[in-house]
């Protein structure tokens, strides 16, 4: 079946995922945005269905790809979605727009999940009805074997740390990240999914982590491809970087943010005080 909404085109395998008669668990529709990666997205694909806790819904968006990664993601049984606006934050929103679950899980095609991830997941929110957000980690699947496990704790800590500065919190890690969708509906006007040349996943930790907890996740990790740092997929990768911090200046100049952040965490924990 094809449709039209919001200048999107949408194709799907007849009968949506249910979110209903689930009982009290928190239902999952995992998002992966994907632009001419067929290979890899049926290896991730591959991954989500070996879970041992099933997502409700997964959607696949091809953001205008010219190879079968459409193909592959109907053949796995995903909703697919086409979004011709270009670039990763436009593709990613599009499949937020759409999740039907409570729980929005993000990652990318070239991702492989452990096997728990979605119950690691959804066992995170369970137990904190105040958390907004969770990231993981993520090891290298690819590239010289005695240079993953160093390169990727060098490449993933440098992030973290440097913009956990950045922001005054932790960032999200848009290879292992999940939110309540209740969390997007509230930012997802804010963000800037039209500007192609920003990362998703830092412009969101900006908005999210305004009024939103971002948390760790633990005991399961992410499956990646090493291409973030191949010949020039790094130096675009730090530009569009530096970039996704300067479009939030100087509303969140880091002293400003901070400050801001400070007020507001006071402001929280002075009314669950009074409320108890």
């Amino acid at each position: 079946m094809t449709a039209r909404t919001d200048g999107h085109t949408m194709e799907t395998v007849d009968g949506l995922p249910s979110t209903a008669n689930q009982g009290t668990r928190l239902t999952t529709s995992v998002v992966i945005p994907v632009k001419d990666d067929a290979e890899l997205l049926a290896r991730c694909l591959s991954a989500l269905h070996a879970q041992d806790q099933p997502a409700d819904e997964i959607i696949v968006v091809d953001n205008n790809s010219s190879d079968s990664s459409a193909s592959v993601a109907l053949a796995w049984g995903a909703r697919v979605l086409t979004c011709l606006d270009p670039g990763i934050p436009a593709a990613a929103s599009t499949g937020y727009d759409a999740a039907l679950g409570e729980l929005i899980l993000r990652l990318d095609a070239d991702c492989e999940p452990d096997v728990q991830w979605i119950t690691a997941i959804v066992s995170a929110f369970d137990d904190d009805e105040h958390l907004g957000a969770i990231t993981g980690p993520a090891r290298f699947t690819d590239g010289p074997a005695a240079l993953r496990t160093p390169l990727s704790r060098l490449y993933l800590g440098a992030y973290m740390t440097l913009l956990s500065v950045t922001l005054g919190h932790l960032p999200l890690f848009g290879s292992n990240l999940a939110f309540r969708r209740v969390a997007w509906q509230a930012v997802r006007s804010d963000v800037h999914r039209r500007d192609p040349d920003i990362h998703d996943d830092l412009d969101l930790a900006f908005h999210l982590g305004e009024n939103h907890r971002i948390a760790r996740l633990p005991h399961t990790t992410m499956g990646m491809s090493m291409r973030p740092l191949t010949a020039g997929q790094f130096g675009r990768r730090v530009h569009r970087g530096v970039r996704s911090v300067l479009v939030h200046w100087p509303r969140d100049f880091p002293p400003v943010r901070w400050g801001r952040l400070i007020v507001r965490r006071r402001l929280f924990s002075t009314a669950g005080r009074s409320a108890r």
